[in-house]
């Protein structure tokens, strides 16, 4: 049965290479399940799938929702998942380090750097 939710994970994550986020919550789950290889059959349910944990973690953020802006923490985010897929979130003591899996922007290069800058407020 681990084999077939690895399998299953996979699939989906390679399905997915253009969604980030699928490729974080994918290797945080094959991560668990090399953890704790007695939720394989929960992850390989085949009405589960990451895509769907996803939206419910939109769900749970949309509930602490200050604002035009909803944000769940790594363990908050983890812990939707997990129990998306009837897996008992009290195992989270174990997950992936956020530094590893930070989705990052791209960092505007700047197209004159040769440009002072020069804040004098004389009139």
């Amino acid at each position: 049965m681990l084999a077939k939710a690895i399998e299953k994970l996979k699939a989906e994550i390679d399905g997915n290479k253009n969604n980030p986020y699928v490729q974080v919550v994918g290797e945080f789950l094959l991560q668990h399940l090399q953890e704790n290889p007695s939720n394989a059959e929960k992850i390989f349910q085949e009405d589960k799938t990451i895509g769907k944990s996803l939206s419910e973690m939109e769900k749970a953020a949309k509930k602490k929702k200050v604002g035009n802006c909803a944000v769940l923490t790594d363990q908050e985010g983890f812990k939707v998942v997990l129990e998306y897929f009837g897996i008992d979130a009290a195992v989270l003591g174990t997950g992936v380090k956020p530094q590893e899996h930070m989705v990052q922007a791209p960092i505007a290069q700047d197209k004159n750097p040769n440009v002072d800058f020069n804040v004098e407020l004389d009139f």
